[in-house]
């Protein structure tokens, strides 16, 4: 026996019926109690800089999909690395669906470079960003002060770095410094340390508080995680708009940050910054106590020659009672005849 269709029957099933919120819902809770909080690695697609909203909207990639990522405005600004077109990251959020869309997506609490290497092609790619800017043109470079009267120093208030500089500058040539203290390390390094470039150039030129001379912006080494606040575009920024020379010390020797381009003058470390900062003031001493004799000594033979040189003229020139001698000898003649020739005047 064969079974036939009837149309008539209707389409009748024991499947429940849902509600397409319902639905939604449902999906929003599982997804979001099965995965929480998760830590997602993909290179950054779709981003344009926040909204007008102050949220950031983006996607997260790798070779076989795609994830859509928000980071709402309030966590955005606490951000230690921004986001940022093409940069490989690690993004820790939680994972949600948008009803609207039918769509789930990461609400992004942290953002991290996806190790050194992401770190440093973000930092080639800024540096080329900026040299095109032409913000480390060697002729935007102020000179150096000689002597200045007072110095800047960013760094922070505690810690050896401060401790080495001031150490070195009362050594060398002791004057008055002032500390602005900042962060330098961390998400609030970088607008810290732009905030005291500007700061101290605000500074009035005259008064109790004057502008300072020189400014050195001082850190210890560290990883490139630990130095990455200097490699913030602000912070460049601030360097290269600075109308106070400016001494880079951050790091040692071997490390290189991007304020140490925009920099007036990098130093390989802190003490270094302070050394050439001002000179000695025991070897400046001695050098105008050398001019001072030398010049002394100067005066001493100039007017030793010009003595001499005035004897020997006057050996050359006649003494005044022989200059005179003749003149004399025509006036008594003179005298002689007209005495004469008064008495026979008066005899005739």
């Amino acid at each position: 026996m064969t079974d036939s269709f009837d149309p008539s029957a209707g389409n009748q099933t024991n499947a429940a019926e849902f509600t397409v919120s319902e639905i939604s819902g449902s999906l929003k809770r599982m997804v979001e109690d099965t995965f929480g909080h998760v830590r997602v690695r993909g290179e950054i697609s779709g981003y344009r800089g926040p909204h007008s909203s102050g949220h950031s909207y983006f996607s997260l990639k790798d070779d076989r999909a795609k994830i859509d990522a928000i980071s709402w405005k309030g966590v955005a600004g606490r951000l230690k690395h921004l986001p940022e077109e093409g940069l490989e990251v690690i993004a820790t959020g939680k994972l949600t669906t948008y009803p609207g869309k039918s769509s789930y997506q990461i609400v992004i609490d942290n953002i991290e470079p996806a190790g050194a290497g992401a770190l440093m092609a973000l930092l080639e790619a800024r540096k080329k960003q900026l040299a095109a800017e032409g913000l480390f043109a060697e002729e935007r470079k102020q000179l150096l002060p000689y002597m200045p009267q007072s110095i800047g120093v960013i760094t922070s208030p505690t810690g050896a770095v401060i401790r080495d500089v001031l150490h070195r500058l009362n050594d060398r040539f002791p004057l008055h410094v002032m500390v602005w203290p900042v962060r330098v390390q961390g998400e609030t390094c970088g607008p810290e340390v732009a905030n005291a470039i500007q700061g101290f150039n605000s500074l009035p030129e005259e008064g109790a508080m004057r502008r300072p001379d020189l400014i050195i912006v001082a850190r210890g080494g560290g990883s490139l995680e630990d130095l990455w606040g200097f490699n913030d575009e602000i912070v460049v920024r601030a360097a290269a708009d600075s109308h106070i020379p400016l001494i880079s010390a951050v790091g040692h020797e071997t490390d290189w940050t991007l304020i140490d381009y925009a920099a007036d003058q990098r130093a390989p470390t802190p003490t270094g910054a302070a050394e050439m900062a001002v000179p000695v003031k025991a070897e400046l001493k001695a050098y105008v106590g050398d001019l001072s004799a030398r010049l002394s000594g100067a005066i001493s033979r100039r007017l030793e020659r010009s003595r001499t040189s005035l004897q020997a003229a006057g050996r050359a020139v006649s003494s005044p009672e022989r200059v005179l001698e003749i003149p004399r000898q025509r006036l008594d003649q003179i005298s002689m005849r007209h005495q004469r020739g008064l008495q026979a005047l008066v005899e005739r």
